[in-house]
Parts: C-alpha cells; sequence; structure tokens
C-alpha cells in the first residue's frame, strides 16, 4: 500500500526538481547509484555547483547519499512518493533530447569504465573461484533450488547480505519493487556495480557494509539472503541475528552455505573460517531468532569421489510464534 505524503513536501520536491539541472541528476540517479566525480563528468559542470544541487534534492528527501570507504554514493530514495513523482516526470520527456541523450551516452561511458575494473578484478581471481566453483553442485542447480524454495510469489523488497558480485540481485530483483546489496569489499561492490549496470537494474542498489552490523532499517525487507556468507565469519549465528532484524513481518531469511566439509584448503588459502555447517546447526540459528524454519535441503554432488562439497539451502521465516519442526529435505 502507498503511504501518503503532505501537499507542502511535495510542493517542495516539485521545486526542486524544477531546476534543469537537478532534474538530470534525479533522473541519471534513477538508473544508478553515482558518485560526485561521476556526475561531474557526465553533466559536464563544476564539482561545487553538483555537491549544491545534490545537497537541495537530500534536503527535500529525493536522494540519499552513502559512504563507501574514501567515497560518497548517491541514490534515489525510498522514501514514499520519490519513485512515482520521478516516473511522472520522465514520461512527457522525448527520448530524442540532446542534452538527456548526451547525459545517457556519457553515463555510459562511467558503466563501461566500471565494467573494465570488475573484469580486471574476475581476471585476477577466476582461478581460485574457478577452483571452488568445481567442487561443488554447478550454481545453475543451486539458483534453481533455492528459486523453488521461495515459491513463485513476489516480494516488495530484498536484501542480499554479503551481495559479492550481486548474483543473488541479479537473479531475484526482478521479482521485487525495490533490492539491495551489501557488502564488506569495495572491489567486489565495483564488480556487483558493473554487472547490476549491465543488466540495467535500476531498482537496485548495492553499498559497503558489515554483515553484523547492517546500514539498513529495521522490519523492512521481507526477503533477507545469507549466500554463502556464514563460512567466512567468526560469529555465524550474530549474522543470522542481524539479518533476521531486518526482516519485515512475515518475511523470510534464506540461507544458502556448504555442509561440513573436511577442505582445510579452504580455510587456509579462501579465508574460510568454517568448514560448512550440519543441517541441525543452520536450523539452530534460525530458530535461535524465532524463525520457523520451512525448508533445509540438501544439494550433494553427483560427481564420484569424496572431494566434493554438498550446498545447504534453508528459509526460515518471521511468524512471531513457535512452530513445528520443519522436515529435512535432501536433493541429490
Amino acid at each position: 500500500m502507498t503511504k501518503s505524503i503532505s501537499f507542502d513536501l511535495t510542493v517542495e520536491r516539485l521545486k526542486a526538481l524544477g531546476e534543469p539541472t537537478r532534474l538530470r541528476l534525479a533522473l541519471l540517479l534513477s538508473r544508478q547509484d553515482l558518485t560526485v566525480s561521476d556526475l561531474v563528468f557526465v553533466l559536464g559542470q563544476s564539482q561545487p555547483r553538483i555537491s549544491r544541487h545534490l545537497k537541495l534534492l537530500m534536503e527535500t528527501g529525493i536522494l540519499l547519499r552513502y559512504q563507501e570507504g574514501a567515497w560518497a554514493y548517491f541514490r534515489v530514495s525510498d522514501e514514499p512518493g520519490v519513485a512515482d513523482l520521478l516516473a511522472a516526470a520522465c514520461e512527457p520527456l522525448s527520448a530524442d533530447d540532446a542534452v538527456l541523450a548526451r547525459d545517457v551516452e556519457r553515463l555510459e561511458a562511467v558503466r563501461l569504465r566500471r565494467a573494465e575494473h570488475a573484469a580486471r578484478y574476475f581476471a585476477e581471481n577466476a582461478e581460485s573461484w574457478d577452483r571452488i566453483r568445481s567442487l561443488h553442485v554447478p550454481d545453475a542447480q543451486v539458483e534453481a533450488a533455492l528459486v523453488e524454495a521461495l515459491g513463485p510469489d513476489d516480494f516488495e523488497s530484498i536484501l542480499d547480505v554479503g551481495t559479492g558480485t550481486g548474483r543473488m540481485l541479479e537473479l531475484l530483483a526482478g521479482r521485487a519493487r525495490r533490492a539491495v546489496g551489501i557488502d564488506a569489499s569495495r572491489e567486489m561492490l565495483a564488480v556487483a556495480r558493473a554487472k547490476l549496470d549491465a543488466a540495467e537494474l535500476s531498482r537496485v542498489s548495492v553499498r559497503q557494509g558489515n554483515a553484523y552490523h547492517l546500514p539498513v532499517e529495521p522490519r523492512a525487507y521481507d526477503l533477507v539472503t545469507l549466500h554463502q556468507v556464514l563460512h567466512y565469519l567468526d560469529d555465524p549465528q550474530a549474522a543470522v541475528r542481524e539479518a533476521a532484524r531486518a526482516l519485515a513481518p512475515g518475511g523470510r531469511l534464506a540461507v544458502v552455505d556448504f555442509a561440513l566439509h573436511g577442505h582445510e584448503f579452504l580455510r587456509e588459502d579462501h579465508a574460510h573460517v568454517r568448514l560448512g555447517f550440519s543441517a541441525d546447526a543452520i536450523e539452530g540459528f534460525l530458530r535461535a531468532v524465532d524463525l520457523e524454519v520451512e525448508t533445509i535441503r540438501l544439494l550433494e554432488p553427483t560427481a564420484e569421489g569424496g572431494d566434493q562439497l554438498t550446498v545447504l539451502v534453508a528459509i526460515g521465516r518471521d511468524c512471531g510464534a513457535a512452530s513445528e519442526p520443519a522436515a529435512l529435505k535432501i536433493s541429490a
């Protein structure tokens, strides 16, 4: 249900968007998150001028600013009415407008720069990632199992904790009004932005943050995902607790991780703190934060040999009441 906003605030926002540079800024940021440097490049205006316009747009609640290391990013706010206001402003604009066409062309150059940076990072790390992926069932099978476990319904909002390359956002964002990814690594966020830019997912944003202290509003997301995150953490239960804090009433928490295994090289060479988790351990994490366990599925490798990893997919729901234990489902 759409929340109403006051007449005065609507007038202030219309005034803010009634200046050419500010409207161009808002339209650009409705496409993707950008820095001041990005916006200076696209619009060809000075940094102080761009900053003044951004400040006014933030004061009226049209934009938000968030910090990522030494860089500040700007994005369109999730406040009531903002998306509808920008959509109404965009509707009558000509696709052939020379100014807007030039903005889009320069924005594409920003996207290309991000993509090149991401490609370099992938090239440097591809060998180690490929080795890990070769140890378990194909990613497509894991993703299909997750989608099946979540069911066909769409989501109002999705939060992906430890988003990495943004794959979960790419997979699920088409089913949500908005989606947010959080990761501690600026390098991974750069990769995620490049991938999401290429997919033209305008309702998706990523930002830097810690799995133990998520920079998001509580009780605001009806799906939160922890995809291959918990095995990197000293205190996975604390991360599950923080993820559960972000769940809206009735929301679901999806956990994808490795089952227990003995591959010490993952700890030594790839910073894995935990060598997987038992189904009972994951179920315990979910029940400890009062989530009803809907399903736990084990995706066992099809290749023969004892060096393959089993992937675990678990779904917990915020029901506000205790429930009977869910049956353990095992998938080959």
